[in-house]
């Protein structure tokens, strides 16, 4: 039996709905399988470098031996010369453009084969050989200052000399092996140009196709949170890895916006910045409300409304994004029932309030995707329209990390004098001091091998900034040397030595898995290469002496990381803890930014400002500090190292109150002189405090106090208590209570820092001990409400099945059927095979049904189960395709 009309029907929609001839296709379409591939990999960036260098490895492999043969040279000479350009230009060439790529692949053969003639004109002598290899390192660390260019310059002449020991080449056969590098060079630059030609269009539009994938995630967490059976814990941080992720994505998205081949019109990168800021916001609201709804009693009627507003939320195809606003309204209409009746208990009440807010958040996420979808239409005449600027500057097409931090320290310690040069000759110092100290002891480990040790030093100091990060390297080295020795020696006993081919299919695809894997965790790109080098390495070792020469690669390498670690540490020292103060620093100041556009948009509205780029910068900020605050060991709650993770907890507290800010401080506000003057001293008071902190971590001594602005938000919200309500004064509102709560957590966090905290007018107390500071810790989490256990569900064994129809589709349409309980219990989801589903182990009673199809809205409806047991048929036909 079925009750029709009940819920709004979201699947009435009248023609196409605006702007969806203008999504693009690769964001905007159905359901795909490799959507879950693109949320873990937005952009898809890990594929490309796999597939990037087995394109490259298997031309210049194949290359390197036609050209062996042709040139009369050992096919293991050209072959060694030739993967060098395919190694190098997977790993260090990252142009996005054809005459970028060509430039960089191109150059590579000739410092290569140029260190090649002078390895080979050393006739063999090791003491100068090994002086050119500590020089040609060091030389690498310095050109890498000068851009990817010297940066190539420098790898290829290390290359070059290490080739050169190792193979032993002699001066006559220099010229030969100049030609296979050449040709080589040119056939992978062919191969990249025709099999991976650089598509940073498409690149964005997929890292946005992994937005929405993360978005209908975050969407279906909500879902199983409001399940009153579920595990709350395990529901929570299912929600909160999927806004992290969110979150994430959507940096990216500024990054890719960055790249001038990307965004070809500023405005309108200016605008889908916008609009997916404010998806996002909405999206991470949702979630929060989610997360207060599970710590308390929901009525039953009202979490089934949340629950069918956020499978409705998650299955609306994207171009039809206006069919959410009736699910919005249905969970309007739910709380404010509530909220009319007097005689409601104050637990339903406060529930309604959190669902009302989550039917609100529905419109704007509603809002915001369909002015992203029909950016097309919208042209940037208008003066007060403001191009996109970059805030994030993605570091080889990831986002920032510590180099931004260091940078800024070695920047302020070395501006006079002799010191200005450390920042050129600190790391090539490092570099040169290390392998001077590294060469002699892996040569007396193993004289044919001592560049192991040197490649360890490399390895080191490259890509890394602080000693945690390198100790970090070590270990992620370790451990995959260790794993690849052990898989590489498997995959050599099944494969053998004698069938060429296969080994070189291993290779291959060891150094792609590696290249795939290597910005997940360093240690995948050691495994991949590992497993590649136990195939080369059994061309000329035994078996009963490869395990002694893995044992060998495992402790060279580990001596060169050690004593890299240990240089760095030593020479020109930069220690972690002041990379860190900077960090948070830089977050202190991109904060105070954000302050100050809201100041100056509310008092001269004119004035073009970008309050959500200044927002997101803040994200880059907070990821940066994330980057070199995270502890190398993780120490038990009680220790002294926690203070640090604190901070950050309340640094990414402030962020998301500074995301909220920007949202809701764009707007125009009018008013009186006396009220202006008031918002400003709100504003000028937060922003001294800011800088105060600022000082502080510049300085190390508190010079001055953070001074509160509570007292003044509240004193001005009581003066605009009698203004009428419009959505000026409900925004003006919200953005004072994102001031106060960013005052009340960023004033917690000065005082954390060591900065004393005062209100207005009141003298500065004196700074909490540590003892004060872990009472009131135990305090807020004794305070902490308890969430009731989960009742049981009800057993039932009946089933509701039927067909699904679709005029417009004879053939038939891909969908999902969900059914949810009155509680807002999920029970159970089918998809649709052959047009009929089948839903099954279902209790008795009245239970709502969501049919998602990717070709239609979701449409939902009302089913009753009148007993515990049987079938209960139910047919839907679909209409209004797309």
């Amino acid at each position: 039996m079925t009750t029709p009309g009940t819920l709004p029907d979201t699947s009435a929609t009248s023609g196409t709905a605006p702007g969806t001839d203008l999504a693009p296709h690769r964001v905007a379409g159905p359901r795909r399988w490799w959507d879950r591939v693109l949320a873990a990999d937005p952009g898809l960036g890990q594929l490309q470098a796999g597939w990037r260098s087995s394109v490259a490895m298997v031309t210049s492999l194949a290359v390197g031996y036609w050209m062996a043969g042709a040139l009369d040279l050992p096919p293991m000479i050209g072959m060694m010369v030739a993967g060098m350009m395919g190694l190098m230009s997977a790993f260090a060439v990252a142009e996005n453009t054809w005459d970028g790529l060509a430039r960089a692949i191109l150059w590579m053969p000739f410092p290569y084969t140029a260190v090649l003639w002078l390895c080979a004109s050393l006739n063999g002598r090791r003491v100068p050989q090994m002086v050119l290899m500590i020089a040609a390192l060091a030389l690498t660390f310095f050109l890498a200052r000068f851009g990817p260019m010297a940066l190539i310059t420098g790898m290829m002449l290390f290359n070059g000399l290490m080739v050169g020991m190792l193979a032993g080449i002699p001066a006559a056969l220099v010229g030969k092996a100049f030609a296979v590098a050449l040709v080589s060079a040119a056939a992978v630059l062919a191969t990249r140009l025709l099999l991976c030609y650089p598509m940073p269009r498409e690149d964005l539009l997929r890292t946005q196709r992994a937005f929405v994938v993360e978005a209908r995630r975050v969407a279906d967490a909500a879902v199983d949170a409001l399940d009153p059976d579920t595990d709350r814990d395990r529901a929570v941080r299912r929600m909160s890895r999927s806004l992290r992720r969110l979150n994430t994505t959507t940096v990216t998205i500024d990054g890719r916006l960055a790249q001038p081949e990307v965004a070809a019109d500023p405005a309108a990168a200016e605008l889908l910045h916008r609009h997916l800021f404010d998806a996002e916001l909405a999206l991470r609201g949702i979630g929060q409300a989610v997360q207060d709804l599970t710590r308390r009693p929901v009525p039953e009627g009202l979490r089934e409304a949340l629950a069918v507003g956020l499978v409705l939320a998650r299955d609306t195809p994207l171009g039809r994004a206006d069919g959410l606003y009736p699910a919005a309204r249905h969970v309007q209409e739910r709380a404010e029932a509530i909220l009319s009746d007097p005689a409601a208990p104050a637990d339903d009440v406060e529930a309604a309030v959190l669902a009302r807010r989550v039917g609100h958040l529905l419109d704007s996420l509603a809002d915001a995707l369909h002015s992203w979808l029909t950016l097309g239409r919208r042209a940037a005449a208008d003066p007060s329209d403001v191009p996109f600027l970059p805030t994030v500057a993605l570091e080889n097409n990831r986002l920032p990390g510590s180099a931004g931090p260091t940078r800024r320290v070695l920047a302020a310690d070395t501006e006079t004098g002799w010191r200005r040069v450390i920042p050129f000759v600190r790391v090539p110092a490092h570099a040169a001091v290390a392998a001077a100290i590294v060469c002699p002891l892996a040569d007396a480990i193993d004289p044919h091998r001592f560049y192991w040790g040197l490649v360890g030093v490399m390895i080191t100091l490259f890509g890394t900034n602080t000693t945690h990060e390198r100790l970090r390297k070590f270990g992620h080295r370790m451990v995959g040397t260790a794993v690849g020795a052990v898989l590489g020696l498997v995959v050599l006993h099944l494969i053998g030595r004698d069938h060429v081919y296969a080994t070189l299919t291993v290779i291959v695809l060891g150094l792609s898995f590696g290249a795939w894997g290597m910005q997940r965790a360093y240690a995948c790109w050691v495994t991949g290469l590992v497993v590649a080098l136990v195939q080369l390495y059994a061309l000329t070792t035994p078996d009963s002496a490869m395990d002694h020469l893995l044992g060998e690669r495992l402790l060279d390498n580990g001596i060169g990381i050690l004593v890299a670690t240990a240089c760095a540490a030593l020479i020109f020292p930069l220690s972690r803890r002041t990379v860190v103060k900077e960090a948070e620093r830089g977050y202190v100041v991109a904060l105070a930014q954000v302050v100050q556009q809201v100041e100056e948009r509310w008092g001269a509205p004119e004035t073009p400002v970008r309050l959500r780029g200044a927002a997101r910068a803040v994200d880059a900020a907070l990821l940066q500090v994330r980057s070199v605050a995270r502890p190398l060991v993780r120490m038990p709650v009680g220790v002294r190292g926690p203070a640090a993770e604190h901070r950050v907890a309340l640094l990414a507290t402030a962020t998301g109150h500074a995301r909220a800010l920007a949202a809701a401080a764009d707007i125009d506000v009018d008013l009186a002189p006396r009220l202006a003057d008031r918002a400003r001293l709100v504003t000028q008071t937060l922003v001294a405090s800011l800088k105060e902190l600022d000082r502080f971590f510049a300085t190390g001594e508190p010079e001055g106090a953070w001074r509160r602005t509570g007292p003044l938000i509240r004193e001005l919200e009581t003066e605009l208590a009698p203004a009428p309500d419009g959505e000026r004064a409900r925004r003006l509102r919200t953005a004072l209570r994102e001031l106060d709560a960013l005052d009340e957590t960023l004033a917690a966090y000065a005082e954390q820092s060591g900065l004393p905290v005062a209100a207005p007018g009141r003298t500065a107390p004196p700074p909490a001990s540590p003892m004060q500071r872990r009472t009131r810790a135990l305090i807020a989490a004794w305070d902490e409400p308890h969430h009731r256990p989960p009742r049981p569900a009800s057993p039932g064994t009946a089933r509701v099945t039927g067909s699904v129809e679709c005029a417009a589709h004879p053939a038939g349409c891909p969908a999902w059927v969900t059914l949810i309980s009155a509680r807002g219990k999920r029970l159970a989801k089918s998809p649709v095979t052959h047009g009929s589903y089948l839903l099954e182990g279902l209790p008795a009673g009245t239970h709502t049904l969501v049919v998602s199809a990717s070709r239609h809205a979701p449409r939902a409806e009302l089913v009753a189960v009148e007993r515990p047991s049987g079938t209960v048929r139910y047919d839907i036909r679909l209409g209004g395709g797309s």
